[in-house]
């Protein structure tokens, strides 16, 4: 993988400087499509903000199964391109038909996207598998490069403590490998609070043999309940010290917040130094603790 080369096999980052490194880095968004006009506006303000304060290299647009969100996924993405930022839609396979797919794809092929974030997804309540549903992400992989050849820039999933509904951690990283094989491009990772994680997760894929870039997820932390909530259904761990902490705060968001951006923030200077390709921020759709974020990785 590109600049991790350097980890050592006891996930411990390099200690090399960090000037000059953060201001080079790519940085990518994650939005979720608005449910009503004042969201898509809010929306719109905070994506110009982001636009204007980090020129991200894309923004990734967030896809419901079953229909629950497509439209409101192609209108973000149109959103997304009208300020002036390359878009890159999510699309998850699992109950859904490869026609179905095609036609998504097609549509945005004829815009001129030439990346996707290919997901397995979640089957919604009452909805069952036909004999000619894709159930794995490795299978919408596999789809879009027979139809597509290298046309789509494919970014799959990866998750540094091992997914919720995995057999076990050996289990996640060979399915991994496997969305690897199909032909992804690229990954990136659902959120983590240790980098120590996300170091080990690289050096076992390494020792695999394995080299795409994976891009390390960041969530920022301003609302304990919500992350509380967030964490449990995705798997990812809160850190006990970080658990209690928050807890002390109770209901003083500026508290929250500004423990939330020292956490966030020192983690980020780990990673960076350890090399990584890229950094992904999943904004929640708000733009005030990015961009804080993003001005220390500056300060670095």
């Amino acid at each position: 993988m590109t600049n991790n080369s350097n980890l050592t096999n006891d996930s411990t980052p390099s200690t090399q400087a960090l000037t000059g490194i953060a201001t080079q880095i790519p940085v990518s968004l994650e939005f979720f499509p608005p449910r009503d006009a004042a969201s898509k506006e809010r929306l719109k303000s905070n994506a110009q903000a982001l636009v204007q304060a980090l020129d991200p290299l894309c923004i990734s647009v967030t896809y419901g199964a079953g229909g629950s969100t497509r439209e409101g996924t192609a209108s973000t993405v149109d959103l997304v391109r009208s300020v002036g930022c390359a878009a890159v839609p999510h699309i998850s396979c699992i109950g859904s038909e490869a026609e179905e797919l095609i036609e998504i794809l097609d549509g945005y092929k004829a815009k001129g996207i030439k990346r996707v974030v290919a997901l397995r997804g979640d089957l919604p309540s009452g909805m069952g598998f036909s004999d000619t549903s894709l159930r794995y992400a490795s299978d919408l992989v596999a789809l879009i490069r027979k139809h597509y050849g290298d046309w789509f820039r494919i970014t799959v999933a990866a998750y540094p403590e091992t997914h919720p509904q995995a057999e076990s951690p050996q289990h996640d990283l060979d399915y991994f490998i496997q969305k690897v094989q199909a032909g992804a491009s690229d990954a990136i990772t659902q959120y983590f609070f240790n980098a120590d994680a996300y170091f080990e997760f690289i050096n076992r894929l390494q020792q695999k043999g394995i080299n795409i870039p994976v891009i390390p997820g960041i969530m920022p932390i301003t609302n304990y309940t919500q992350l509380a909530h967030f964490s449990q259904m995705c798997g990812a761990e809160i850190p006990r010290w970080i658990r209690l902490r928050l807890q002390t705060f109770a209901n003083d968001k500026q508290a929250i917040r500004e423990f939330g951006h020292e956490v966030i923030a020192n983690m980020l200077e780990r990673l960076l130094k350890g090399g990584v390709p890229s950094v992904h921020f999943y904004t929640l759709n708000y733009s005030e603790p990015v961009i804080d974020l993003w001005r220390h990785m500056q300060s670095l």
